[in-house]
C-alpha cells in the first residue's frame, strides 16, 4: 500500500548553484527535489500563475535552510487538487 501523498505545491527557489524545484504535500511535508530546469516544471506548471514569494511564517521548517531573500524571490505554484 502506497502512503505517499500526492503533490500540492511546486515551489521554485534558488539554491546556491541553481534553481531548484521542490515538491510539497498539501500539508506542506516535503517530497523530492529536482532541477527547476527539467521538462517536468514546464509540464506541472503550465497555465498556472505562481505566488510570488514565501517567508518563514508561511511555509515554517518546509523551507528552512533558505535565506530571506531566496525565500522572497520563490515562486510558489498551487497544483490541481
Amino acid at each position: 500500500m502506497n502512503d505517499s501523498k500526492p503533490a500540492r505545491y511546486v515551489v521554485l527557489v534558488e539554491a546556491g548553484d541553481g534553481m531548484v524545484a521542490r515538491l510539497f504535500d498539501a500539508d506542506r511535508n516535503h517530497l523530492i527535489d529536482f532541477d527547476a530546469s527539467s521538462w517536468e516544471v514546464a509540464d506541472m506548471t503550465a497555465g498556472l500563475v505562481p505566488a510570488e514569494g514565501t517567508d518563514h511564517g508561511e511555509w515554517g521548517n518546509a523551507l528552512e535552510g533558505h535565506s530571506d531573500a531566496q525565500l522572497r524571490a520563490a515562486r510558489v505554484y498551487t497544483l490541481e487538487a
